[in-house]
């Protein structure tokens, strides 16, 4: 599933070709996405896009009608494109745009989304959001305040929209795992300088993939068409029974709420 360090970078790319151009046309091929595309999404054509911006794993179309919400879902991609190429299968979603260019969405298991945001109203997939990771709001002080009492894995908790948006599988492992954190300590258990710790960690790991492009996953391609590469750099993740690159111990697997976890049981001890 595209992290938000692959949305970013689908952000960065779409954006100096979106912005300030006008909508001609949106062509729907598939409408039956996660959720049906709504109609109204039609009101973006004759409109100017004024940002292209990103909240959590949403891609975020401005217009002064309203806002488009793009989320890539497992396997949903955006493609920059000349707008006379030939739609091939799984290509759902077509925005045209006046500069005679094209934003393609191609998502072959159709668990993505085209949203529609009316100006001035908030969707509800927006509500109960915690901070982006790397503003401001987002500190140790507030992750420690956040996981007072709470029973739930560390790992689980930093996944957890309502607590900061973002923070998905690869980038938790590897977070955890610098920090010396074994990914199934209660929250609750955190101290502040562990919160601190972890809290920069995060913002180093998510500044990082999106400098160098975006981790290479199986279903994930930038709007031009290039992998990214931080891929390459990963320290633990998809590296179980693999010895540790710090102390050379087996790396070892778990399952934390469905997603897989690995970790160190040397540096990283409960």
């Amino acid at each position: 599933m595209p992290e938000l360090p692959e949305v970013e970078v689908s952000r960065l790319g779409i954006q100096p070709h979106a912005l300030g151009q006008v909508v001609t046309r949106i062509d729907v091929r598939q409408p039956s996405l996660r959720w049906p595309v709504p109609e109204n999404i039609h009101d973006m054509e004759g409109q100017e896009i004024r940002a292209v911006k990103r909240r959590a794993k949403y891609l975020i179309l401005e217009t002064d009608a309203g806002e488009a919400l793009i989320h890539l879902g497992m396997s949903g991609s955006l493609r920059v494109l000349d707008g006379d190429v030939p739609p091939a299968k799984h290509d759902h979603v077509d925005l045209h745009l006046s500069n005679g260019k094209m934003i393609r969405y191609n998502d072959p298991r159709r668990f993505g989304a085209w949203l529609w945001q009316p100006k001035g109203g908030e969707h509800a997939v927006l509500g109960k959001l915690g901070p982006e990771p790397l503003t401001d709001d987002f500190t140790g002080e507030y992750l420690f305040d956040k996981s007072r009492g709470k029973r739930t894995a560390i790992k689980q908790f930093i996944m957890d929209n309502a607590v900061v948006v973002g923070v998905g599988n690869i980038y938790a492992n590897e977070s955890l795992f610098i920090c010396n954190i074994h990914p199934k300590r209660p929250a609750g258990q955190l101290t502040l300088n562990d919160a601190n710790l972890l809290v920069d960690e995060i913002k180093q790991v998510l500044a990082t993939a999106i400098k160098q492009g975006g981790t290479t996953l199986k279903d994930f391609t930038q709007t031009d068409g290039k992998p990214g590469y931080f891929a390459q750099e990963l320290l633990v993740y998809g590296k179980q029974g693999k010895p540790c690159p710090v102390c050379g111990e087996i790396l070892q697997s778990v399952k934390i709420g469905q997603r897989n976890t690995v970790f160190c049981p040397e540096c990283q001890k409960d």
